[in-house]
């Protein structure tokens, strides 16, 4: 009966762990700084009667490389990351530099496109659901026009790796695992989050 109470222990604290999000490595504290600048330029757009929600919003820094974390989900009221995971940017980002990455609105470029997204409504595309993202400012403005959405697919890893990971053509592209996770954050919320991908 030991023995039996002993595995049935294991395999609860084992389902326990799996569904936690994932964090390897905290984010360093030159990464916080640089979510508190971006925090810093939406505030205006999260003011009383916005569109958006000022309760969560979503963060891809793009100094990060692409086998490590670097899409942060943020809990605005309680300024903490409260999930994070792999990201892939556009193969037309690359410069065949190591670290070092070039940006572009121009529809096929396939390229990632910085500045501030609205998430909006989901569809069932080649990769399946998926979200359609707005670009806010002028350096993502033609997003839509791009096709340029959130979507999982299956050789993004899951956990952190110490080589790049595979290449979108500009959209940012996430792991279905964690997908399934900020996708319950996207549909719960009754308006539109806002995505800010930055350099």
């Amino acid at each position: 009966m030991k023995i039996f109470n002993f595995i049935l222990v294991l395999i609860i604290s084992a389902a326990f762990i799996s569904s936690k999000p994932y964090f390897k490595d905290e984010p360093k504290s030159l990464e916080i700084e640089r979510i508190n600048l971006r925090i810093e330029e939406i505030k205006p757009m999260l003011n009383a009667g916005s569109k958006y929600n000022s309760k969560i919003a979503f963060f891809i820094d793009m100094r990060i490389p692409s086998g490590k974390n670097r899409f942060f989900v943020y809990d605005l009221q309680n300024n903490k990351i409260i999930d994070q995971g792999l990201v892939a940017h556009g193969c037309g980002s690359e410069t065949g530099i190591k670290g070092s990455l070039k940006f572009s609105n121009v529809p096929n470029s396939n390229c990632t496109s910085l500045g501030r997204y609205s998430i909006g409504n989901n569809y069932v595309g080649m990769f399946g659901k998926a979200y359609r993202l707005f670009g806010l400012d002028e350096t993502n403005n033609n997003a839509f026009k791009r096709a340029i959405v959130l979507h999982h697919y299956s050789a993004v890893p899951y956990e952190e790796q110490d080589h790049y990971i595979s290449r979108s053509q500009g959209c940012p592209m996430v792991n279905e695992q964690f997908f399934k996770r900020i996708e319950k954050i996207i549909d719960a919320s009754k308006s539109n989050i806002l995505l800010d991908i930055y350099y």
